[in-house]
C-alpha cells in the first residue's frame, strides 16, 4: 500500500515557508505517494489551500489529524517536542534537524522509533547530492535577501549617479564570507551598483569573488582554510588575528558589511568587534546572517534590529522565510529529489539504502536508532599524475600541435638537398605543359601546409573539412570528362573511352558526397564554438 506524505503548517515563530508546494505535490503523486496538507499551510508563502486540493492534495483541518495519518512528514523548521508527540509511531521525518545543536529532540525522536532524514546532515561534497541540497538553496535566497534588507536599512543609492543636485558616489559593500549565501550577496550587490569587497578563508573561491563583480580582499596571512563539504574551518591564532586587522581596515572604509561565516557544530565566529563597528561611519549597516547561531558581530541581537554607535546591526533570523514563496518552492524542489532517490520504483515506498552514501548521510535515525554521525563518504580517489615520458622534455619545445620533435639542422638540410635535385631532374626532363601544372601544386601544398599549420589546433576539424570540399576541385575535371564534345572546337573528336566516362562520373558522386559534407560537418563543428 503507498505511504502518505504529509505536510503540516510550520509552528515556528515567524515562518512562512511550506515544505511542499502544488507544483510539487503533482510530482510527489506520480511516483505513487499520497499527499495530504494541513490547512493553512501555504497561507504564508501564497499557496491557498484550492490550488493543493487542484494538484492532486487532500486538505486535513488540524496539526493532530495530520500527524497521525502521514507515514511521512515533510518539515521545515525541526520540529517542537508537541509536534514529536503527535508523531506516529514508526512514522518517517524529513526536515531540517540539526542533530548537533538539538539532542533532546534526537531522544524524543528516537524513542518514538522515527526514521529521521535531517537534510542538513546531506554530503555535500558528493556531487549527486547536489540536486537535494537545501542548505544551499537556501543559502543562496539568503544572500540575496540580506543585500535587500541592507539597501533598505542603508538609506541610499547603491550605484553611483551623477546627477543635477551633484555627484552621489556608490555604496561600498564588504561582505565577510565567499561560500554560497556569499556569492549570492556579491551578485546581487554588484548588480545594484555598489563597490563590493569580499574575503574568505578559502583562497580558491577568490576567482568566484572576482567573476561575480566584486574584489577579493586578501588576508597577509598565508594559511588554507577549506574544511571539507564546502565549509571553512577553524584557522589558527595567527591567522585570525591578520583578519581582524583587515576587518578593522574594511569597517572604517565601507557602508556595509555583510557577514556568513559559519562553522557546522560550532557557535558563529565573532569577527566584527564592538570596536569594529565604533570605527564605522554613521548610517553604516551590519547585516549578520550568523546571527542565529550567536552572530558573527559582537553586538548583533538575534532576531531584531538595532541601532548601536550610529551603525544598524540586522540579526534577523528569517531570511529565507522572507522571500517565503521562492524559498518554499526551492526548499520542496529539493525534497522531491530525496524522495525520487527514496522511491526509485515509483510504487509510493520508500527505502533508506544505506549503501547509498547520500542517503546514509542524511540519516540520522532509523527505526528508532541513532546512526548519526554517519562515516564520511566513499569520495572517488584522486587518479595519480602520469609520470612524464621521458621524452616529454623534448616534445615540449614544439609548436604545440602534437608532441612531434623538430627536424635536426643536419636532417632539415638533407631534406632540402634532396628536394631540390628532384626538382631540378623534373625541370629538365618533364614536359613544359607538365612543368606548369607541377608548379602550380606545390605552390598549393606549400600555401595549404603554412594556412593549416597555423591554425588554433580546437578548429583542425572544421577547417579540414572546409578544405575538403574546396579541394573537390576534380570536379571540374569530372565535368571535363563527362561533358559531350563541341562541334567546332579543337580536339571534339576525341571523346573518353567508356573506362574514362565511368569513372569521371563516379568521381562526380564522391566529390559531390565530399563538398556537401564537408560544409555540413563545418557548420556542425563551429556551431559548438558558439554561446
Amino acid at each position: 500500500m503507498a505511504l502518505r506524505i504529509g505536510v503540516p503548517q510550520e509552528t515556528a515563530p515567524g515562518e512562512k515557508r511550506v515544505a511542499t508546494v502544488p507544483d510539487v505535490v503533482a510530482k510527489l503523486i506520480k511516483l505513487g505517494f499520497a499527499v495530504s496538507v494541513q490547512s493553512g499551510a501555504g497561507d504564508a508563502a501564497n499557496f491557498a489551500d484550492d490550488t493543493y486540493v487542484a494538484a492532486g492534495a487532500s486538505i486535513v483541518p488540524t496539526a493532530a489529524e495530520l500527524w497521525a495519518q502521514s507515514d511521512i512528514v515533510f518539515k521545515v523548521r525541526a520540529p517542537s517536542p508537541e509536534e514529536v508527540a503527535l508523531m506516529r509511531e514508526g512514522g518517517v521525518l524529513i526536515g531540517f534537524v540539526w542533530p548537533a545543536q538539538n539532542p533532546a529532540l534526537m531522544e524524543q525522536l528516537k524513542a518514538k522509533r522515527a526514521t529521521v532524514l535531517a537534510i542538513d546532515c546531506l554530503p555535500r561534497q558528493l556531487s549527486r547530492a547536489q540536486k537535494m541540497d537545501a542548505l544551499t538553496s537556501m543559502a543562496g535566497v539568503s544572500g540575496y535577501r540580506a543585500v535587500v534588507e541592507a539597501a533598505n536599512a542603508f538609506g541610499r543609492f547603491f550605484n553611483g549617479q551623477i546627477t543635477a543636485a551633484g555627484k552621489i558616489p556608490p555604496a561600498k559593500v564588504f561582505i565577510a564570507g565567499a561560500g554560497v549565501a556569499g556569492l549570492a550577496a556579491i551578485g546581487t550587490a554588484a548588480n545594484l551598483g555598489a563597490i563590493v569587497r569580499a574575503n574568505d578563508t578559502r583562497a580558491e573561491v577568490a576567482d568566484q569573488v572576482v567573476s561575480l563583480g566584486g574584489e577579493f580582499v586578501k588576508v597577509d596571512y598565508e594559511e588554507e582554510g577549506s574544511g571539507g563539504g564546502g565549509y571553512a574551518k577553524v584557522m589558527s591564532e595567527g591567522f585570525q588575528a591578520a583578519q581582524r586587522a583587515m576587518y578593522a581596515q574594511q569597517a572604517r572604509e565601507v557602508d556595509i558589511i555583510i557577514t556568513t561565516a559559519l562553522i557546522p557544530g560550532k557557535p558563529a565566529p565573532k569577527l566584527i568587534t564592538a570596536d569594529m563597528v565604533r570605527s564605522m561611519k554613521p548610517g553604516s549597516v551590519i547585516v549578520d546572517m550568523a546571527a542565529e547561531q550567536g552572530g558573527n558581530c559582537e553586538l548583533t541581537v538575534p532576531g531584531e534590529s538595532v541601532v548601536r554607535h550610529g551603525v544598524t546591526i540586522v540579526g534577523y533570523t528569517d531570511l529565507a522565510s522572507r522571500l517565503a514563496k521562492q524559498s518554499s518552492t526551492l526548499y520542496s524542489t529539493n525534497l522531491l529529489r530525496l524522495t525520487e532517490e527514496l522511491c526509485k520504483t515509483k510504487d509510493g515506498l520508500v527505502n533508506v539504502n544505506f549503501e547509498d552514501d547520500a542517503i546514509r548521510g542524511l540519516t540520522v535515525i532509523k527505526d528508532g536508532e541513532i546512526t548519526w554521525p554517519a562515516p564520511p563518504p566513499k569520495l572517488p580517489a584522486t587518479p595519480a599524475k602520469p609520470k612524464a615520458a621521458a621524452a616529454a622534455p623534448a616534445a615540449s619545445k614544439g609548436h604545440g600541435h602534437g608532441s612531434v620533435e623538430p627536424m635536426s639542422a643536419k636532417t632539415l638540410a638533407i631534406v632540402f638537398g634532396v628536394g631540390a635535385l628532384l626538382f631540378a631532374l623534373v625541370g629538365l626532363y618533364a614536359p613544359a605543359s607538365f612543368l606548369a601544372h607541377f608548379t602550380v601544386f606545390v605552390l598549393a601544398c606549400f600555401i595549404g601546409y603554412m594556412v593549416v599549420w597555423n591554425v588554433t589546433p580546437s578548429l583542425h576539424t572544421p577547417l579540414m573539412s572546409v578544405t575538403n570540399a574546396i579541394s573537390s576541385i576534380i570536379a571540374i575535371g569530372a565535368l571535363v570528362q563527362v561533358a559531350p564534345p563541341l562541334a567546332g572546337v579543337a580536339g571534339a573528336a576525341d571523346r573518353p573511352n567508356t573506362l574514362i566516362l565511368w569513372l569521371a562520373v563516379v568521381a562526380l558522386v564522391l566529390t559531390a558526397v565530399n563538398m556537401f559534407g564537408g560544409f555540413a560537418v563545418t557548420r556542425r563543428m563551429l556551431a559548438m564554438f558558439r554561446k
